[in-house]
């Protein structure tokens, strides 16, 4: 695991530092939890992306039938 430094005024510091024993935690623990969540939502995020992608291929695709031309026959010079 890396160590990271931030710079974070005293006073958010102080308060979070009381929410943090409040909660039987520490703020480094409350600040890993909280950048945990932000990457699983951006992951979550994609993946509904997707199958939101997916889903309108599926509902929009349309069997063109067997293909009968060439690339050359579009583009008689």
């Amino acid at each position: 695991m890396r160590n990271i430094t931030l710079s974070i005024d005293d006073e958010i510091i102080r308060k979070v530092r009381k929410l943090a024993i409040d909660k039987n935690t520490t703020l480094t623990q409350m600040v890993r939890g909280f950048l945990s969540s932000i990457a699983e939502r951006d992951a979550t995020r994609k993946i509904h992306a997707l199958e939101s992608l997916e889903a309108s291929f599926n509902e929009f695709s349309r069997d063109m039938g067997k293909r009968n031309w060439r690339r050359e026959d579009l583009h008689e010079r």
